[in-house]
């Protein structure tokens, strides 16, 4: 099996795992948009050729979202592919505000596949945040986190200068989105 066909099966693999999930956005668009503006930032933005890393980001969120086990990804897109999406999942059974200080103490010591993938994982969530708030997000709370989100992208920095000066006109964008007057 080629790696073009193998992205192509991981696609529709993450299609299956999210088809019933929607995104936080006003608008709640469905789940797969995320992982696939992921991929599409990866292989635009960062110019990256790797297949594992392109379909982990494909995967990224299905052990963490989903009832997905490290088994079936593992069987299907092998052990490499696994590891990363493993390093960027989240421990569901923490506290959110555990969790996410976790993210910011781990970002420096993720391998440089999912370093890609937590940093087009983080612009997509800013750009949402931005653009397309949860219905009840006050610009604080958004404002909030831009600024963890930053924190996060902190411990990353080295690992792409496309991605990440991206991510920094992406956050002076979303900081000018949330601190215009509301009419």
């Amino acid at each position: 099996m080629n790696n073009l066909t193998t992205l192509i099966q991981a696609i529709n693999f993450a299609a299956k795992k999210h088809s019933t999930q929607k995104r936080k956005g006003a608008d709640e668009q469905p789940y797969i948009n995320h992982p696939l503006e992921v991929l599409n930032l990866l292989a635009d933005v960062g110019k990256v050729k790797d297949y594992d890393v392109l379909i982990a980001a494909v995967l990224h969120d299905t052990i963490e979202d989903t009832e997905t086990t490290k088994k079936e990804i593992t069987e299907l897109f092998g052990a490499g592919v696994c590891e990363m999406v493993l390093e960027v999942t989240d421990d569901k059974s923490l506290p959110k505000a555990e969790r996410k200080q976790k993210q910011i103490e781990h970002a420096p010591h993720l391998s440089n596949g999912a370093k890609y993938i937590k940093l087009g994982d983080k612009i997509s969530n800013i750009r949402d945040v931005s653009e397309n708030p949860p219905d009840g997000w006050s610009d604080k709370r958004r404002r909030e986190y831009v600024e963890w989100g930053e924190k996060v992208i902190d411990g990353l920095r080295g690992v792409d200068e496309n991605l990440e000066n991206y991510f920094d006109e992406l956050v002076a964008a979303a900081r000018e989105a949330i601190e215009k007057p509301k009419v």
